[in-house]
C-alpha cells in the first residue's frame, strides 16, 4: 500500500520539457530562416547599389576624358587663330609696302592725268556759272514782280484796316453814346420811381435814399425773426407794386432793367431752426417780397431776389440804433 501511494504522488515531467524544447527550437529556426531572409535581400541591394555605383563612375570618367580632349582641342584651335592672325598681320604689311611703291610710281602720271582733267572742269565750272548766272537774274526778276504785287496788296489792306479802324472807332462812339443815353434814362426813370415811392409812402422819416438805393426799415415789412410779411408790411407792399405796374408800362423794350431787393440784418446771430444764420434769414425776406410783388402782377424778369446777411453793414457800432440801422431792406432799380 504504501509503495503504491509513492507511484501515484511521482509526476513525469520529461514529455512538457520536450515540448517546450521543440517550441524554442521552432522559434530559433524561424528567426534564423528570417535572418537569412534578410541576408539574402540586403546582399542584393548592396549589390545592385555597387553596380550602379560602377557605371556612374565609368560615365565621371568617361565625361573626364571628353572634356580633356576638349581642353586639348580648344587650345589647338588658340594656336592655329594665334599663328592665322600673325600670318594676316605681315599679309597686310606687305600690301600696304606694295602699295606705297605704286602710288609712288604712278603720281607723275596722275598728276599729269590731273592737269589735264582739272582744265576740263574748269571749262565745264565756267559754262554752269553762266547758266547759273542767267538763271538768278530770272529768279531775281521774277522775286521783284512779286514784291510788288505784295507791296501793292499791302497798301490796299492797310487802306482797308484803316476804314475798318475809323468804322470800329464810330461804332464805338455810337455804341457809348446809347449806352449812356440808356443808363441816363434809366437813372431818370430810377428818380421819378423813388420820388413816387416818396409820394405813395407819405415821406415816412425812417424810410430813405442813399445815392441809387431806397433802404426801408426790416420792422417796415417784418417782425422781429420772422420772413413772414406782417399785415402792415403787405399794404406797404401793394403799394410799391402799384407804383411798378405803372413804372414797367413806362420803360422801353429795349431797356433791360431789374428791381433788385437786398435783404441785410444786424450781426446779432438768430437762434432759430428755420433760420440756421442771418444769411438764411436775409435772403428769405428778400424772397418773400419778391414773391409777393409777382403776386401782384409784376413780372419775374423784372425782380432779384438777395441776401447779405450781417456782412454789408451801414453802421458798425454795437448799439441798438446801429442794429436797427442794419436791419434793412434796399431796393435798387438797375440794368439786368
Amino acid at each position: 500500500m504504501a509503495r503504491g501511494r509513492r507511484r501515484e504522488r511521482h509526476v513525469d515531467y520529461w514529455p512538457g520539457f520536450v515540448d517546450a524544447l521543440a517550441s524554442l527550437l521552432m522559434a530559433i529556426i524561424f528567426l534564423l530562416s528570417v535572418f537569412v531572409v534578410a541576408q539574402f535581400v540586403l546582399s542584393r541591394e548592396v549589390s545592385t547599389r555597387d553596380t550602379a555605383l560602377d557605371r556612374l563612375n565609368a560615365q565621371i570618367a568617361e565625361l573626364t576624358d571628353s572634356l580633356a580632349m576638349e581642353r586639348s582641342g580648344k587650345r589647338s584651335i588658340q594656336e592655329e587663330l594665334a599663328a592665322l592672325q600673325a600670318s594676316l598681320a605681315g599679309v597686310e604689311a606687305e600690301r600696304d609696302r606694295l602699295r606705297g611703291e605704286r602710288d609712288g610710281l604712278g603720281a607723275g602720271v596722275g598728276r599729269a592725268q590731273g592737269l589735264a582733267t582739272e582744265l576740263d572742269q574748269q571749262k565745264d565750272i565756267s559754262s554752269r556759272a553762266l547758266a547759273q548766272v542767267e538763271l538768278l537774274n530770272q529768279q531775281i526778276a521774277a522775286l521783284r514782280r512779286q514784291m510788288g504785287a505784295l507791296e501793292d496788296a499791302l497798301e490796299a489792306s492797310e487802306a482797308r484796316g484803316r476804314d475798318s479802324q475809323a468804322r470800329i472807332a464810330d461804332l464805338g462812339s455810337r455804341l457809348n453814346v446809347a449806352l449812356a443815353q440808356r443808363v441816363q434814362e434809366l437813372a431818370r426813370y430810377r428818380s421819378d420811381f423813388f420820388g413816387r415811392l416818396r409820394e405813395i409812402l407819405a415821406n415816412r422819416p425812417d424810410i430813405r435814399i442813399e445815392g441809387d438805393r431806397f433802404v426801408f426799415p426790416s420792422e417796415v415789412f417784418f417782425d422781429v425773426g420772422s420772413s413772414g410779411v406782417s399785415a402792415s408790411g403787405l399794404q406797404q407792399l401793394d403799394k410799391l407794386a402799384d407804383a411798378l405796374k405803372q413804372l414797367e408800362g413806362e420803360i422801353p423794350d429795349e431797356i433791360a432793367w431789374v428791381l433788385r431787393v437786398d435783404g441785410h440784418t444786424d450781426k446779432r446771430p438768430v437762434f432759430s431752426s428755420q433760420f440756421p444764420s442771418n444769411w438764411e434769414l436775409s435772403a428769405a425776406r428778400a424772397i418773400a417780397v419778391v414773391k409777393y410783388l409777382v403776386s401782384r402782377g409784376i413780372s419775374p424778369q423784372h425782380l432779384v431776389a438777395a441776401g447779405f446777411g450781417e456782412f454789408q453793414p451801414i453802421d458798425t457800432a454795437d448799439t441798438e440804433e446801429a442794429f436797427a440801422k442794419n436791419r434793412r431792406l434796399e431796393l435798387k432799380l438797375t440794368e439786368r
